[in-house]
This record gives C-alpha cells, structure tokens and sequence, in this order.
C-alpha cells in the first residue's frame, strides 16, 4: 500500500510536467512556424515587387511616362527598404536562441523606414485605381496590359495590374498581425517577450500614421485644385449653406477684429507661412524679370525695323538724334534694342565698320540666338514649373484660414454646450488635418523651393558667363584686325569718350538749329470717336488729372490695362498698393488699373475759342485738343517734300509710322473725306495717313561736320 501510494504522486506529477512541457513545445513549434511564415512571405513578396519594377513597368512602355509614374509611384524606394530588412530577417536564422528578440529589435530598427516609404505609396494608390478605371473604358488598351500581366505573373487572374498594385498596401498591414502571432506563442516571462510587444505596438502605430498621412493628402487634395470657373458656374454653387458658412466665418473674424473674442496663436505657423509668402515673392519678381529680359531679346529679334535701323546717311543720323534727346522710356528702350548694326548701311565702304558689322553679324546670328533658346530651357520653363508649384500650398493656406475660423467657432461652442454635431467635429478634424499637414510640408516645400530657386539662379548667372567667354573666343580672331587693338585699354576708352564728346557738341549743335524751325511740341492726335470719353472724364476729374498714352501699353498684371497709343485717361493715384511710383492707378471712363507712369504725359487742352480765333464765341464751352500744332502742309494736288517733325506709331494698316526727322513725300494733303487733318503720304516705300500736323517743311541744312577717329 505504502508503495503503491507512493508510486501513485510520482505518477501524478510526471503527467503533469509532460502536459507542460507539450504545452511549451506547441508553443515553441507554433512560434518557428510564424517566424518561418513571416521570413517566407517577405520573400515571395520582395520577388514579386522585382518583378514590377523589371518585367512589368519595363513592358508597359506604351503608357504615357506620367501615367507610370502614378502606377508605381515609390516602387523602388520600397524594394530598397525591403531588401534591407529581408537581409536583416535572413541573418536572424542563424542564432535560433535569440532569433524572437532579434527579430523584435530588427522591426523597431525599421519603423522609421517603412512609414516614410509606404505613408507615400499607400496616399498614392486611390490615384492609382483611377486611373485602372480609365483604362478599363478603352478595351484594347486593356487586353494589352492583361496579356502583359498575365505573362508575368500568371496569378494575378482576371484582376491584373490592381492586383499588383495592392500588394504593398496589403503587406504593410500585414506585419502587425505577423508579429502578433507570433508574440502569442512566445512565454510572457521570455526576456524578448517585451521586445516583440513594443514591435507589434510600433508597427500598429505605423499603420495609424498612414492612415492619418493619407486622410491629410485626400483633404490636400480636394483644395489644391484650381477650377476655371464662370460666373454662372461660381453662381450655381452658391447655397444656403455655403452662404451660412461664409456668414458665420465674416462675423467670427469681425469678432476678433473687435477683441470680442480671441484669436488662436499658432506661432509655428506663422512663422513657416512668412518664410513661404517671402520665397514666393521671390519668385513671381525673378519671374517677372526673366519674362521682361526674354521680351526684350524677342523684341530685338523679330523687329525688324527699329529707330537705329533706319539710318543710312549721315543727315539720316543726325536727325534721328534729335528723336532720342528727349523721348520717352519707351522710345529709349526700343533704340536700345533695335539697335543691331550689321543691319545698318553705314555708307562707309569697307574699312573698320565693315569689321565690326561683320563681327556683330556672326554674333548675333549664333551666340545670342544660343543664348535665347537655353535661357528658355534652362530659366525660364522650370521657374513657370515652380511658380506653378506654389499655388497648391497658397490654396491651402487660404483654406487654413477659413476652417480655423470654424475651428474656434466649434471650440466655443463645446465650451458652452459641451458638444459637438457630427458634420461640425468632421469641420474640426478637418482643420486639424490640414494645420497638422501644412507644419509638416511647409517647412520642406519651403527648403526645395529655395533649393529650386537658387540653381535657377546660378543656371542664370553661367548662361550670362557662358555667353560673355563665347563672344570672347568668336571675337578674339576679330580684334586682332580691328584698328584699335593695339592701344591699352584706359586709352581706348578715352578715345571712345573724346569722340563721343565731340558727336554729342556737333548733334547739340544741329539740334539747336533744328529746332529753330520746329513747331512747339503737341501731343497724340486724338483716337477716333474718343471726344464723348474725354469730355466726361474733363467733367469728372478737371483737366489737371488728364494723360495721354505715349506708346501702347500691354497688359503685364491681373490689376493693369491694355491701351493704345493716344488713349487719354484720368490720374486717380500716382503709386500702387504696394508704395511705388512707377505704376499710376488710372480711369479710363470705363476700366481702372494701373499703367506704367513713364507712358503717360500731360494732356493739353486750349478752350474751343482760341482754337476758332474770330469765330463766333460759345459761352462755358470747352474742346479737347492738343496743344497748339505746326501749321498743316498745304493742300495742294502737287506732291510735296517734307520731313516728320515728331516720332508717331501706326495704329492701324492704314497709317504709316513717323520718325522724327524723317523725309516724307506728301501725296494728298487730306484724308478720303477731306479732312485736312490728316495726310496721305509714302516713307520708305509704304504708303498711309498721317496727322498733318506732325510734318513740318525741311529746314535748311546747317553746314557741320562728321568724323570719324579711324
């Protein structure tokens, strides 16, 4: 009995250590189980993204590179962090004892990694399967990419290119639950049990970071879009909501304006939202500058007629100086870049112009027509991109703006009820959304956009250089042959500036003898059926308000006006919003915007009984006119000869452009109707109407000299 009892606890207790040492071998098997099934996956599925990045997306070829950009997105990126991590899995398997733990600590190593590649792949793939949608409507384009996919990966079935695509989606959510398992066959007294919990809580907060992450992109997304909408479209929009939204967000920022309520202070904001609204006035200013320098090389080249082009005798010269004494900006500009002597007659045989002709030529045709095409490339195009760029976080900032206002509406409103409607906590969300993506992005887009900015700049700066060390190198085999190669440079440009010096007196010199037989100066004839405007804008503003148009005026801005050459107008303020002087705020009589300042002069008017001398007076009557104008050629069948006595820009076919000083050949001193005012006449072989009285009769040549220190 004694034995036998004894015999029964040692029994007992045997049954029971084998029950618990098959309880943990089960365990233990399950545990290397899921290892082997985690290690195994993450094969299968590294092989499987090869082959999209090598097989697939090389054979789709006949998608537009865009739309593999979309399809694939961040592929690579991903097949980089994942081969690494594989290689990590990999080397876990020769140290079995702390293979649970190495595994724990491999996964928390890789948190970072698999957030920033999989956040950007997973934000992009609702892109993706729009754009399968799209290709599903076009049934040839869709057997091609299934024949495609099915010779690579026969699995894929019917489903093709989507079941690809979601695969990276899937095994991202899938290591959370891969780590579970297998810390649910580990021992809680395991030393790597704690290291595995920490992995499996990491890798979950990695995919509520994702998730988070997208939720910001799709509201980013549904406000960056720039819609060109009509007035009847924006009109149709309106509702009674979106009227009581805007209402309540006017009074809520009327509230703070009045201190009633206070304002929320996000300093962090505020500050990356200065830096963003200073880098982007950086760039619409070089923008802005860059389309100005491209206007004028245009300008340079496609005109092919300009102030300086005309001369061809000295007399010409001469009497061309005379136009750019005192002209306008305008005037002085287009000199400026008109002037291209290799097409000038010079009416000097050979000799050191000709090599300087000659030299200009060879450097206009090649260095600067070089020069032009990549500043185009080079500059210009990716500074539009960029400009482009900004106006995605620009309608988010706007945006920010009004949901904060709902914000701390919604704020109150839970301070003083204590809750919330669904729609009103999705608005908070949404703000927070957007104020947790833009402190996140801003500070980012702000670096690359000044990066951007900057290789812009020197891109710029090494096209100037390249261009100086080209003409360099095509004029160095010229210079040797020009007469003044020899002398040292402070002497030559003492030579330049005595000679200078020397045309200057004699052109002061013909001028002041031209002017002894000019009229007084005059404005721009009036365009036509433009006295009704005038008047008005005399009624409203009094004639010292009054300017005309010197040349005509494009369009540069949202806020400025396109007018031609003679168009009056009315001051309403010489500066613009932002304090300068340049651009005037003016009123056409039907428009206001602002116009360049130095295009616009003083418009003169005399009362309508001086212009008539001994007519019959008319009390409190008043006519806009120019003031008083050389006395108009005499109509006369005979042709006459005279000269333009002031520059004047053809506005239509039928009128002909004047130079100052120009030779003009009257054929009909009036026009189709006999209106004296205005004189049929040929310059240069074309024939039109011109104000008669901006010709004026020849004066005599005052005996001068012209030389020329060769």
């Amino acid at each position: 009995m004694a034995h036998g009892g004894a015999d029964e606890p040692s029994s007992s207790s045997g049954s029971l250590d084998g029950k618990g040492q098959s309880l943990e071998d089960r365990s233990s098997l399950q545990q290397s189980l899921a290892i082997r099934e985690l290690i195994d996956t993450e094969v299968s599925y590294l092989h499987m993204l090869q082959l999209c990045a090598s097989d697939v997306r090389s054979r789709l070829r006949q998608l537009p590179q865009g739309d593999l950009d979309v399809l694939f997105c961040n592929l690579d990126e991903i097949i980089q962090v994942n081969s690494r991590f594989l290689h990590g899995l990999q080397e876990t398997a020769s140290k079995e004892e702390k293979q649970v733990h190495l595994i724990g600590h491999l996964f928390l190593e890789f948190q970072e990694d698999f957030e920033q590649v999989y956040k950007v792949y997973c934000a992009n793939y609702d892109q993706a399967l729009l754009l399968l949608e799209v290709y599903r409507k076009e049934p040839e384009l869709q057997r091609e990419i299934q024949s495609i996919i099915q010779a690579v990966v026969p699995q894929a079935g019917p489903s093709g290119l989507s079941f690809i695509l979601v695969i990276p989606v899937q095994r991202i959510t899938k290591y959370p639950l891969l780590l579970q398992k297998i810390l649910e066959n580990t021992l809680p007294d395991a030393s790597s049990y704690p290291v595995l919990q920490r992995a499996t809580s990491a890798l979950q907060d990695v995919n509520a970071n994702i998730n988070e992450y997208k939720m910001r992109k799709e509201v980013a997304s549904k406000y960056t879009k720039v819609e060109q909408l009509t007035l009847r479209e924006r009109l149709a929009r309106i509702s009674t909501h979106t009227l009581s939204k805007k209402t309540t967000r006017l009074s809520q920022m009327l509230k703070q304006e009045a201190g009633l309520v206070p304002r929320t202070e996000d300093k962090e904001f505020d500050d990356l939202e200065e830096k963003f609204q200073w880098v982007s006035l950086c760039v619409t200013e070089l923008k802005n500058n860059v389309a100005t320098y491209l206007e004028n090389l245009e300008h340079s080249e496609q005109e092919g007629e300009g102030i300086l082009s005309q001369v061809m005798k000295k007399e010409e010269k001469t009497c061309e100086y005379q136009a750019l004494m005192e002209p306008d900006e305008d005037i002085r500009r287009q000199a400026f870049l008109h002037f291209r002597p290799h097409e000038c007659d010079l009416d000097i045989p050979g000799g050191p112009a000709g090599q300087y002709c000659s030299l200009a030529r060879d450097l206009w045709h090649e260095a600067f027509l070089e020069f032009k095409q990549r500043l185009k490339s080079l500059v210009w195009r990716p500074l539009c991109s960029l400009a482009k760029a900004l106006v995605g976080p620009q309608n988010l900032i706007k945006k920010r703006l009004d949901k904060l206002l709902d914000f701390e509406r919604l704020e109150e409103k839970l301070l003083e009820v204590g809750s919330v409607t669904y729609e009103e906590e999705a608005d908070r969300h949404t703000y927070q959304a957007l104020n947790s993506l833009l402190v996140a992005e801003l500070p980012k887009f702000n670096q690359l956009v000044v990066q951007w900015l900057g290789q812009i700049l020197r891109t710029f700066a090494a096209l100037q250089r390249d261009l100086a060390k080209q003409v360099l190198q095509r004029a160095e085999g010229s210079i040797t042959q020009l007469p003044h190669h020899h002398i040292s440079e402070p002497a030559f440009r003492k030579l330049v500036e005595d000679t200078l010096d020397r045309g200057s007196s004699q052109l002061h010199s013909f001028r002041e003898n031209f002017e002894r037989v000019l009229p007084p100066s005059t404005s721009q004839p009036l365009l036509p059926g433009s006295e009704r405007q005038v008047q008005a804008l005399l009624s409203k503003y009094g004639p010292g308000k009054l300017y005309q148009v010197t040349s005509n005026i494009s369009r540069a801005g949202t806020l400025d006006l396109t007018l031609p050459r003679g168009q009056i107008v009315a001051l309403l303020q010489n500066k613009d919003t932002k304090g300068h002087s340049s651009r005037w705020l003016v009123d056409t009589g039907g428009l206001r915007g602002y116009v360049p300042a130095g295009k616009l002069q003083l418009y003169h008017f005399v009362p309508s009984e001086e212009l008539r001398g001994q007519a019959e007076p008319q009390q409190d009557s008043h006519h806009i006119a120019p003031a008083p104008a050389p006395a108009p050629v005499p109509s006369t069948p005979a042709v006459t000869q005279v000269v333009a006595a002031y520059p004047f820009m053809a506005r239509s076919a039928h009128e002909v452009s004047l130079q100052a000083g120009q030779p003009v050949t009257v054929l009909e001193a009036h026009d189709k109707k006999g209106n004296p005012e205005w004189s049929l006449v040929e310059v240069n072989g074309r024939r039109g109407y011109v104000p008669s009285g901006f010709l004026a009769r020849a004066p005599s040549p005052a005996p001068w000299g012209w030389t020329l220190p060769f």
